[in-house]
């Protein structure tokens, strides 16, 4: 019997990137093609990379040189592969490349190189798809792109502008994710609270009803698929206070991943960004009142250019006051092709350093406290499975998403299967690290 030819593939940069992957496995699984988790085992490797900063840059550039070190048959994909010039100048023996969400490119530059000489074999895909996550949650990408113009952004440039997935598309592949055994959902794209607007909010028949592609709606129609639906990338737009409503009646997480950036007006104007500083804490109090739950990640940049010391300190008192809850902070790099390259005053990189590590001392001293106050709560949380190096069951709670917020580590004799939900009585730690009890 003639061996299936097989393919590895190794997925860089944010989870939509990750969603990228699992569409080209699924197709490739579809038609035969079998997988590998090594560079040995592999036929051939597709290397999806990242482009956003210069940092990322040199780490798809180090991925795709190391693939053809260890395997020799290498096709990439992704944001980087906008720039190919670049690609091709570093590692002439690339195969081919392919830009981002390209999938049927990927898939024919496989077959190309790795001819399939079986019949497609349909019954090799599960049901909801191979995945890159566990079994027990999934991101759901809503849409392409992002009209936000932020200048210190390349992503429109990469992935163009928003385009919007017919919400019944969006809605069918939930299900099926469910169907597999999918405990939660996290929702994704470049900017989710303005799925629909490039289509004007076009329904579309989902079961017995037409539904509209708009956050609000769709969120409410997920909120009833039975699982954990967490939102990420969430922009502050007037209607994204009623989905906090639908977080408030149990429908979706109380949790809200708003990429903030700064707080300072006179950055914030140079990021072309929201730049009311207090209409935005009035916000944030008024989605507390609606749902005192509520947890908020953002992100946020350090020295860009122009941020001055009072606008540094401006930014650690807005991070006090909003009460943010997780918090992500990124040095500035001046992206080849961004508009803030051409702005004056860029910060000294020691002053940037300094900063960003000001930010983390008092992220931390913030989320010690936090995590202190949960000691003693009771609450709702997910088992990721078994950790090794805590030695301990490794859960997360409402408030945390996977691989960037914390984590409640439980010490259990009895086995505990990943995606678990159950109560646990939080009794101690520090930080985003805390310890529980099964009380479930």
């Amino acid at each position: 019997m003639t061996k299936s030819p097989t393919v590895g593939i190794v997925s860089l940069g944010c989870p939509k990137a990750l969603v990228d992957s699992e569409r080209i496995i699924t197709r490739l699984r579809s038609e035969g093609y079998q997988l590998s988790g090594s560079y040995e085992g592999a036929d051939l490797v597709v290397v999806n990379t990242c482009g956003f900063l210069d940092s990322a840059k040199a780490e798809s550039l180090d991925a795709i040189g190391e693939a053809i070190a260890e395997n020799g048959k290498v096709i990439v994909t992704g944001c980087l592969g906008k720039e190919e010039a670049l690609i091709r100048d570093t590692h002439p023996k690339v195969l081919e490349i392919t830009g981002p969400h390209q999938y049927e490119a990927v898939v024919s530059a496989v077959h190309a190189h790795l001819p399939q000489a079986h019949d497609p074999k349909l019954d090799l895909v599960p049901e909801g798809g191979f995945r890159l996550t566990p079994r027990h949650y999934a991101y759901l990408k809503i849409s392409e792109g992002c009209n936000n113009r932020c200048s210190f952004c390349i992503i429109p440039s990469i992935r163009g502008d928003l385009v919007s997935r017919p919400a019944n598309a969006v809605l069918k592949e939930a299900e099926s994710l469910v169907k597999a055994g999918v405990k939660e959902l996290l929702v994704i794209s470049q900017d989710t609270s303005a799925y629909g607007v490039d289509v004007k909010y076009a329904e579309s028949k989902w079961k017995d009803r037409m539904v509209r592609a708009k956050f609000y709606d769709l969120c409410k129609e997920l909120g009833e698929l039975g699982v954990w639906t967490r939102l990420h990338y969430v922009y502050p737009y007037p209607h994204v206070d009623d989905v906090v409503g639908l977080m408030a009646e149990g429908k979706v997480l109380p949790y809200l991943d708003i990429p903030f950036q700064h707080a300072a007006p006179a950055v914030l104007k140079a990021m072309r960004r929201p730049a009311n500083q207090d209409k935005v804490l009035d916000r944030i109090k008024k989605w507390r009142a609606i749902c005192p739950d509520l947890t908020i990640r953002s992100s946020f940049i350090v020295g860009f250019p122009g941020e001055t010391e009072d606008d540094f300190e401006t930014l650690l008192d807005f991070i006090e006051a909003a009460e943010i809850d997780r918090a992500g902070v990124f040095k500035y790099e001046n992206v080849e092709g961004a508009p803030s390259r051409d702005l004056p005053d860029h910060v000294d990189q020691d002053d940037v350093n300094e900063r960003y590590d000001r930010f983390m001392e008092v992220q931390t001293a913030l989320a010690h406290t936090r995590g202190q106050a949960m000691v003693g709560k009771t609450v709702d949380a997910i088992c990721d499975g078994w950790d090794d190096d805590a030695e301990a069951y490794a859960f997360r709670t409402k408030a945390d998403a996977p691989e960037i917020d914390g984590v409640v580590y439980v010490d259990s004799d009895e086995e505990i299967a990943p995606g678990t939900i159950t109560q646990l009585e939080i009794i101690g730690g520090e930080g985003h690290e805390l310890v529980g009890r099964d009380t479930g």
